[in-house]
């Protein structure tokens, strides 16, 4: 008699494997991760800055990370 396959199963396989991969040695290696950087701005230059941001289509995080990678470019001597 044979036996049919649990589609639950297949399921966590696959979510296992997932799993080893993304925590295994290698994989952190290949991608850097974030650190969380604190600083002070006047709340009306921030307003602006997330109007400007908005604009770009950008959250305030993605608007400050464009702005200094912008920055670096233009100043890397």
């Amino acid at each position: 008699m044979a036996l049919k396959r649990n589609p639950e199963d297949q399921f966590e396989n696959n979510s296992t494997e997932k799993a080893r991969q993304l925590f295994s040695g290698d994989a952190s290696k290949k991608k850097e991760t974030k650190i969380l950087t604190t600083f002070s701005i006047e709340p009306s230059t921030k307003r602006e800055l997330e109007d400007l941001f908005s604009e770009l289509g950008l959250s305030w995080a993605g608007g400050i990370r464009f702005a200094l990678k912008e920055f670096y470019k233009k100043h890397k001597e």
